[in-house]
């Protein structure tokens, strides 16, 4: 649920006197801290003049702000489309994102949502970003966070989780388009919601039943299903041209589609979608 007034006090504290300073437009791929925090950002030097988007790209589980910038791909995109892009670490490599998951911050109730505030805001007080047009993607462990920033918060005039669900409660969340992107095979956060492997055990919503939430939320018409290939696109238009769409793709597991980033022991991603020119996309026809 909202709590508004808890989030702007730990979001005062984070950035009073505590952000590094902001950014020059000509520069690229630096690390950041607020307090004890930090994110990496990137700035491509080609920026257009005006109101610029930003992206929030969440990393997974046991992952970094580092890895995620090399392994799906959003530095080069942003550079051709124009964008900036904020990759946030998690404490312990992890995310508070409810119901005591995961890691550290899940056990010590870290405020990660506050803090990924305070990342928008101190990326926004030395850049010209558009506050219509501020979104947030992530990778399993980061997609649920995603979900937790949508279902908390009214800042982002999108989201895009790849291979995520809700934990949690999410009683009042605000209108909002969403994109997710899910593997048929995944056996960390399964399709119907079961149990996943993996020490976090992930057992939240099955995934049509989020899909479901966020139609009831925005009140949109029934979906229009396609299939091409390995990919089923369910698509379903709202009010205020906001849409839900959520991507699946068979034989495809716990992963970012179209990526680089191969687990020990895993297969490699699939590639019939990239899911970061895909999320763009979305992004790209969505704001506020």
């Amino acid at each position: 649920m909202h709590n508004d007034g808890a989030m702007m006090r730990t979001l005062a504290l984070l950035l009073t006197g505590c952000a590094t300073p902001a950014p020059a437009k000509t520069q690229t791929g630096m690390t950041r801290t607020i307090g004890d925090r930090s994110y990496l950002l990137t700035v491509p030097r080609n920026l257009p003049s005006g109101p610029v988007p930003l992206v929030v790209m969440l990393h997974g589980g046991f992952g970094s702000g580092s890895q995620a910038e090399k392994s799906y791909g959003w530095d080069e995109l942003a550079a051709s489309k124009g964008f900036v892009v904020a990759y946030p670490d998690g404490i312990d490599r992890a995310w508070n994102v409810g119901a005591g998951c995961c890691g550290k911050p899940g056990r010590e109730a870290i405020d990660d949502v506050a803090f990924i505030q305070a990342v928008v805001a101190d990326v926004s007080s030395g850049l010209n970003i558009d506050p219509a047009r501020v979104y947030a993607t992530g990778m399993s462990n980061g997609a649920l966070l995603s979900y937790r920033l949508a279902c908390d918060i009214n800042l982002f005039a999108a989201i895009a989780p790849v291979a995520g669900t809700i934990l949690g409660e999410c009683d009042s969340p605000a209108p909002i388009s969403v994109l997710e992107i899910h593997g048929m095979d995944d056996k960390s956060v399964r399709m119907d919601g079961s149990a996943g492997a993996g020490v976090a055990a992930i057992d939240g919503l099955p995934v049509e039943d989020v899909a479901k939430l966020w139609h009831a939320v925005d009140n949109c018409e029934p979906s229009d299903i396609t299939t091409v290939g390995l990919v089923t696109t369910s698509t379903a238009t709202c009010p205020a041209g906001r849409t839900v769409t959520l991507i699946t793709i068979d034989g495809a597991g716990h992963q970012w589609p179209g990526s680089n980033a191969v687990r020990d022991g895993a297969v490699p991603p699939s590639t019939a979608l990239d899911a970061t020119s895909t999320t763009w996309a979305f992004f790209a026809a969505h704001s506020r």
